[in-house]
């Protein structure tokens, strides 16, 4: 009990009343580790992820849980909920693959129509959910953190799939994320998304060149590493 509650209560604190809470810091330090396992196509990414999903949500639920110099932001805390769903069905279906014999997933171009369907989606979920969150009262502005959530729930999705475009609505999502979540006093989380952009961005390129010399036929790919090794037949 001593340790969550320490664990609830530890910040970081700079002068100018700023801080840091120890939970923000401790969530993201476990999505990039998830992230990373993401890109090496391991299934432990999903339960590593689940981790830091529960500690920010807590994180933006601030008002729930007793850090009353924090505001909430509806959208990023149902996105942990939402992250915490949608990655119970990743990590089964990368294990189901795991226990096939196969690896985790097979990198896979998303056709045209799911592209379409996934761009409709993020676009038109965005509307529907911004005036929802306004009405919650989530912070301003309120279309980010609504474009948040779709973006992230639409990214997990693909990555269950084994989607390469999954990596590239992550930036979308990074590109909107930093700036909302460093106006919002979650500096922690910006920089974090700030990072993320490189990161996805790169996660996108090793996906692809997986993608692209599987169905080539010349190779197998070994995700032991961050960059595939690359073996050949």
């Amino acid at each position: 009990m001593d340790v969550l509650q320490w664990l609830f209560d530890a910040k970081i604190e700079f002068s100018g009343g700023q801080f840091l809470l120890i939970r923000e810091v401790l969530g993201n330090v476990f999505g990039l580790l998830s992230a990373l396992g993401g890109m090496r196509r391991k299934v432990w990414a999903w339960p590593v992820g689940i981790l830091g999903n529960l500690l920010l949500l807590t994180v933006f639920l601030g008002s729930l849980f007793g850090s009353a110099e924090t505001v909430d932001l509806l959208g990023q805390a149902g996105r942990q909920v939402m992250f915490i769903a949608t990655s119970v069905y990743g990590w089964v279906r990368w294990r189901q693959a795991r226990s096939e014999g196969g690896t985790a997933v097979e990198p896979e171009w998303a056709s045209w129509g799911t592209r379409a369907l996934l761009v409709a989606a993020m676009v038109g979920g965005t509307a529907v959910l911004t005036p929802i969150f306004r009405a919650l009262g989530s912070y301003e502005p309120v279309w980010a953190d609504a474009w948040i959530f779709m973006g992230s729930l639409l990214a997990t999705y693909g990555m269950a799939k084994g989607w390469v475009e999954f990596w590239l609505i992550w930036v979308a999502v990074d590109i909107v994320g930093v700036p909302l979540l460093w106006s919002a006093g979650y500096y922690a989380s910006a920089l974090m998304y700030l990072f993320y952009g490189v990161f996805t961005l790169a996660g996108f390129f090793v996906w692809w060149r997986v993608r692209n010399r599987r169905e080539d036929g010349r190779v197998e790919v070994e995700t032991a590493h961050l960059d595939p090794t690359v073996r050949t037949r």
